[in-house]
């Protein structure tokens, strides 16, 4: 198959799923884990969720709309206020509350191993946006990611796969460009 058989394969599968939101959406989702900081990471996963949600919500798809208002409310509270002096206080209450409400929209929607899947990535994705150090960061993002392409694969959404994998692949080349140089040794015959 060549490459522009495979490009009109997945239009036609992600046919109706395609919108303006969902378009950048999934670019969003492919750059945010680029960024070489970790407030542009937060704002790109913030703008990504948000335009996820909008999408969603064309879709009517209000448990996919409300999960990502969980993912905006999260991102930009870590963002504004997780570190900041006399702010901490209420940052943990409320994302565990956000986490709590995620619990329950996996209990009342649940529909087995693809639940599971989105309630993993949910947790893995809210520890990575408690977390201050953009490699390990990305890391929980992977996870998440991983989780969310399990999730999209068992209940056939080509499009959001699509998106799950750009991340990935974004995330990968990040962590990817952060890993020390490895020393150069010559070959055994030139050793002395």
């Amino acid at each position: 198959m060549i490459a522009a058989d495979t490009v009109l394969t997945w239009y036609d599968l992600a046919g109706t799923h395609l919108d303006i939101f969902g378009s950048l959406g999934l670019t969003l989702g492919f750059i945010a884990g680029l960024m070489p900081r970790r407030a542009w990471m937060l704002g790109g996963s913030a703008a990504c969720a948000a335009c996820f949600g909008a999408h969603y919500l064309t879709l009517g798809a209000l448990t996919g709309t409300a999960m990502c208002a969980i993912s905006v409310v999260q991102s930009l509270v870590a963002l504004t206020c997780l570190g900041a002096p006399n702010r901490n206080a209420w940052v943990h209450p409320l994302f565990a509350a956000t986490t709590l409400i995620a619990a329950w929209l996996t209990i009342t929607t649940w529909n087995g191993t693809p639940s599971a899947c989105a309630a993993l990535g949910a947790l893995l994705a809210t520890a990575a946006r408690l977390n201050a150090a953009p490699q390990t960061m990305r890391l929980l993002f992977l996870g998440a990611s991983l989780c969310w392409a399990g999730h999209n694969l068992l209940v056939g959404s080509v499009f959001g796969l699509t998106c799950d994998l750009l991340t990935i692949l974004g995330l990968g080349i990040a962590l990817w460009r952060a890993l020390p140089p490895r020393p150069v040794t010559a070959p055994g015959y030139l050793q002395a």
